[in-house]
């Protein structure tokens, strides 16, 4: 007697609900590449159609418009950004060792998610990302705002306008991806170490 095996979730799956979540990804797949190289206007649907080898209409059944392509990875990448930065979070350690968790929580996403990186930098706050969009960017910012104003209740980071801050540290995160990328620099763990305490010391009290 054959003994009956209970079947996997790829093969409860019918075929043809199987077959649409594989183009709804190649799609994103596509989209995410094109927008990279050419940004959001310079990319057209029947491009995006064309990478992910499917028809223009195709695209069409998945998705309202290419603003709603955008904002799909828009939200995908922001919260796979926040999940890997801020989960389990070191909350109890003095403001040092929680601002080297993040930056290197931040390095670790670019070495793994370069092309979501460079999208989410591309695509920050324009004006075609709608409203659940910005709730998760607002989620983060706010998370950043609330740390920074901890560290200065205990004396630990400079009594400046949180949001000042925020732009400095990233501002010098981005403009090291950006000038590595652009002059071949190798962004090792040594070279992360010395970026990260070069912020530091800029936003230390």
């Amino acid at each position: 007697m054959t003994a009956r095996t209970t079947p996997s979730s790829t093969e409860r799956t019918p075929p043809r609900a199987r077959a649409g979540a594989d183009k709804r990804d190649a799609i994103l797949t596509a989209a995410l590449a094109l927008f990279v190289e050419r940004g959001f206007h310079g990319t057209a649907v029947p491009e995006i159609a064309d990478r992910a080898g499917v028809g223009a209409g195709t695209i069409y059944r998945h998705f309202e418009s290419k603003e709603a392509v955008v904002n799909e990875l828009y939200r995908r990448h922001k919260q796979l950004l926040a999940t890997r930065v801020l989960a389990d979070f070191p909350a109890e350690c003095v403001a040092r060792e929680q601002f080297r968790a993040l930056w290197h929580r931040m390095a670790r996403y670019v070495a793994d998610e370069p092309l979501g990186f460079a999208f989410l930098e591309l695509h920050n706050h324009r004006s075609y990302l709608d409203a659940e969009s910005r709730a998760i960017e607002a989620r983060i910012r706010d998370f950043g705002v609330a740390f920074l104003q901890a560290a200065q209740r205990r004396g630990e980071v400079r009594a400046t306008e949180p949001m000042i801050l925020i732009g400095i540290v990233m501002g010098a995160f981005i403009g090291l991806v950006r000038f590595a990328a652009e002059c071949k620099l190798t962004l090792d763990d040594d070279a992360w170490r010395a970026a990260e305490q070069c912020v530091w010391e800029a936003i230390r009290s």
